[in-house]
């Protein structure tokens, strides 16, 4: 399993000198306490760690500067007590550089109509001191996640929880390492793109190493670990008969083991946390890797094919932000459509590579021939995703900029047996109808690789398209081709 980091988010809370230090010592108190019970909350992923309320611009400045430096902080909650005067609050907002959510709740719930006195206003001022605060991200045109409402309700809370898997999305992202084994698909335009601005835009890291460098790796693997290996295969899938042992490709599964062994070794060793690969470019392989990267995307590794770099880096990002979560995230093509006009659906599939987290059983381990890439006939899992509701998610290079766009679908049962289509596949009807999604899929520029979350949904994708400043295209129940259109060209007017 791929080891992700355990995070935690500051909770910051503003006040000033002018209402005294008992004033004070209260906004300390009834800060700890949200803080506190923030962190025992369990729907979040993070700790919640407490911070001394701040008062003056040098103290905000250096809980900022301390918030950039922390490597387990990956975001900080902010809330203003008391009236905090924002102007103290621009030294530290200029240089900070975590995700920012501010929350507008106050201590109590209710007024109390019968004791409410000056002492209870001047302490209870989030409904105008928070206004003064974000005046000043306005002001200063910084983007944040403005969560309203009592801090003990469950949907604040729920909003907390969403924004800081976003805030662990962001956080990795800034930090991935992902490797490209051999180049993109020939002629191929969608899976290029910028890896320059992308680290400038997303801080990810994206560079290439030759298939005969992996190779070297593969051919190290033992004996005895891939029998290790073949055996957890029989244990965890469902064998077709020729890939037991003893059967006519029982080769073939230890060659699919020998690859899976010798690319997870590879990719720990160089603290990788996506890759890519492409059947154009398997020089010395036995196969194609197809259970090696459906397992490998399993344990939390992101993965797309044809050297599509960019999707392998948001596979492994909605990993990271579902972590823990019923579901799961996997690389996805729209292969094929279904135009009954009373059940419009598509099929999305891949030759071999879908990640057996989203899987509606257990999955089956078969070996059937590829038509290309020239190798030995692959070992894949198959199996059928389940009914529900999802989204696909597609990171485009638009030239002078980076546009995410997510189409909400529902997922349908696959009640069809397939027999001639050995792949893992999941179907879907595309929000708000096949003809209007497709359509706008096709004018936003969206492209044939896509991740398939069952466990995110879009207001994950619209934190995390704030945070990094990027342009973001939904396309859901209430979308229009007229209204979309519309969107794409002010779009082009505001990131001109």
């Amino acid at each position: 399993m791929l080891k992700q980091q355990q995070g935690e988010v500051w909770f910051i809370t503003g006040s000033q000198h002018l209402y005294g230090e008992e004033t004070l010592r209260q906004v300390d108190e009834h800060s700890q306490l949200i803080a506190d019970f923030f962190d025992k909350a369990t729907q979040l992923p993070v700790r919640v760690v407490f911070k001394p309320v701040v008062k003056t611009p040098d103290e905000i400045y250096a809980i900022c500067q301390d918030a950039n430096v922390t490597p387990a902080c990956v975001g900080i909650i902010t809330w203003m007590h008391t009236f905090s005067p924002a102007k103290m609050w621009i030294r530290g907002l200029s240089i900070l550089k975590k995700p920012l959510l501010h929350l507008h709740t106050q201590f109590n719930r209710d007024i109390p109509w019968n004791d409410i006195d000056m002492d209870f206003m001047n302490l209870n001022q989030s409904a105008h001191g928070d206004r003064e605060f974000g005046f000043m991200l306005s002001r200063m045109r910084l983007n944040r996640k403005v969560v309203v409402g009592f801090w003990q309700d469950s949907a604040v809370v729920q909003k907390l929880a969403d924004w800081s898997r976003v805030a662990l999305g962001v956080h990795e992202l800034k930090t991935l390492k992902v490797c490209r084994f051999g180049d993109n698909m020939r002629q191929v335009a969608v899976t290029e793109g910028d890896k320059v601005a992308a680290e400038m835009t997303f801080g990810l890291s994206v560079n290439t190493w030759g298939i005969g460098d992996l190779v070297a790796v593969i051919n190290q693997m033992t004996d005895a670990d891939v029998d290790r290996l073949v055996q957890e295969y029989a244990d965890s899938y469902t064998l077709m008969d020729s890939l037991q042992k003893g059967g006519t490709q029982h080769g073939a599964l230890r060659d699919a083991a020998r690859i899976e062994l010798g690319m997870r070794a590879f990719l720990q060793d160089g603290g990788f946390g996506a890759f890519s690969d492409t059947f154009e470019d398997l020089h010395g392989m036995a196969q194609l890797p197809g259970i090696a990267s459906q397992r490998l995307m399993a344990d939390g590794y992101g993965f797309a094919g044809e050297g599509d770099w960019k999707t392998a880096a948001m596979v492994r990002v909605l990993k990271v932000m579902g972590a823990g979560l019923p579901g799961g995230n996997s690389f996805m093509e729209d292969y094929t459509y279904h135009f009954d006009p009373h059940n419009p659906l598509v099929l999305g599939s891949h030759m071999l590579e879908i990640c057996p987290s989203i899987a509606a059983g257990k999955p089956s381990c078969e070996v059937h021939p590829l038509g290309i890439g020239g190798k030995a006939d692959p070992v894949r899992l198959v199996f059928n995703a389940p009914a529900g509701p999802a989204i696909n998610v597609s990171l485009i290079d638009l030239g002078n900029r980076f546009r995410l766009l997510v189409n909400e679908v529902e997922a349908v049962e696959v009640t069809e047996a397939l027999p001639k289509l050995p792949v893992a596949r999941a179907l879907w009807k595309p929000m708000p109808d096949m003809a209007t999604g497709c359509a706008a899929w096709i004018l936003a520029g969206g492209a044939h690789h896509t991740v398939y979350s069952q466990n995110l949904t879009t207001e994950h994708l619209e934190d995390f398209a704030d945070i990094f400043g990027v342009e973001l295209v939904v396309i859901d129940r209430q979308t229009t081709l007229r209204q979309l259109k519309n969107e794409l060209r002010w779009s082009e007017a505001a990131y001109r």
